[in-house]
């Protein structure tokens, strides 16, 4: 077999299209991955609507179209180049999309994160040449990616389940970088969402004692609980908006009641598009003394941050992208032993003739729980 299919768009706006193209070779470093599931972010639908509204004549960010998305691709390796030497045919894979250009200071320093061309395989970034030298996103049957950019799958995860790691690599990141583990009581603003469900059980694997979570959908809130509850407490947002007269948030509030006090140790936000800097001020506020917070979500509006009070209590503050495929090993790692559990997603599966369907049908999801994943092998 020497052609595929693949979904692919054309314009803007416009819904993707099947088109049967070569499969690719894989370079002498790259390998060739049949690819079993796709993980679909909500945020892909904006993108492919209108590239978030900003489409300039240069394209600056943009694929070249016809483009193939599909940013958490998972499957099993077809081929390798003749340069690869400790991944073989059959190894079961997720295919961390990051790309670097290898050669600037921050990747010869080993941040291959913080490279100035740093972009996505399948979805967007920074550099032209990086996103037309790997033009496949798992939208389609077959894709190449970099040796280096493989996660090897235990058998006890699922090809489905390991689709998700994009969101849970983004949440480990960022914890790793706060110290999340024994000891500490950690706060996850916007819980029951895609990232918050995530960054919820990437917690328990890391051993946080408390995990604290705010939401505004009670019964989603009451699932995450369910997750570990002796270890999860959760806070309806919706309560702030009850009076309280001597003007203490009842947010923070709980956080103190649940901490001694004190205070949490550290937050990471997770807030979707839309929500307000002020709701994200809320959790930044339940920090105790010296806490630290992450953000990985996508707060838009300017913070309303006082400087006075983030160096009298020691606040550190930071944003958070994406993850390494070291990290992604390390997750891989922790669902091998038990320690990650992620039984609670619910897989919405959808053949890739039916990929327009599964973008249109992304608000109809219950919170983070809600898994949707194209499947290439149906291709029709």
């Amino acid at each position: 077999m020497t052609m595929m299919v693949a979904a692919r768009l054309h314009e803007f706006g416009e819904p993707m299209r099947l088109d049967r193209i070569p499969i690719p070779e894989p370079r002498p470093t790259d390998v060739l991955v049949e690819v079993k599931a796709c993980g679909i972010v909500p945020n892909l639908a904006r993108v492919v609507a209108n590239f978030f509204a900003t489409q300039t004549p240069d394209r600056k960010g943009m694929p070249p179209l016809p483009a193939i998305f599909g940013l958490d691709p998972t499957g099993v390796i077809a081929k390798v180049g003749e340069q690869v030497h400790s991944i073989r045919p059959g190894d079961r894979v997720y295919v961390n999309p990051a790309r670097k250009c290898g050669s600037c200071r921050m990747c010869r320093s080993g941040e291959p994160l913080d490279c100035p061309n740093f972009t996505f395989q399948g979805y967007f970034g920074r550099s032209q040449e990086i996103m037309k030298a790997y033009p496949y996103g798992g939208l389609c049957q077959y894709i190449t990616a970099p040796a280096d950019a493989l996660v090897k799958l235990p058998n006890n995860v699922s090809f489905e389940a390991a689709a998700r790691f994009g969101y849970l690599g983004t949440a480990y990141a960022a914890m790793k970088k706060l110290g999340v583990g024994p000891g500490q009581t950690f706060l996850v603003n916007g819980i029951s969402g895609m990232l918050g469900l995530n960054a919820a059980m990437i917690a328990l694997a890391m051993g946080a004692t408390r995990i604290l979570g705010t939401g505004r959908n009670v019964a989603l809130l009451n699932r995450v609980k369910a997750l570990a509850p002796q270890r999860i407490e959760v806070f309806a947002a919706d309560d702030a908006k009850k009076a309280v007269a001597d003007g203490v948030d009842p947010l923070v509030a709980w956080a103190k009641s649940m901490t001694d006090g004190y205070g949490v140790d550290s937050v990471l936000d997770c807030l979707p598009p839309g929500a307000s800097a002020a709701t994200m001020m809320r959790a930044l506020y339940t920090l105790r003394r010296g806490g630290r917070a992450a953000s990985v979500g996508v707060v838009m509006e300017t913070l309303p941050i006082n400087g006075y009070w983030l160096m009298t209590n020691r606040i550190g503050l930071q944003g958070s992208v994406w993850f390494t495929t070291g990290e992604g090993e390390e997750m891989a790692a922790m669902a091998a032993a038990g320690t990650l559990d992620v039984s609670c997603l619910e897989h919405r599966i959808f053949p890739l003739t039916e990929v327009n369907e599964a973008l249109a049908g992304m608000d109809n999801r219950n919170g983070g729980f809600t898994n949707f994943i194209v499947d290439p092998t149906r291709a029709g």
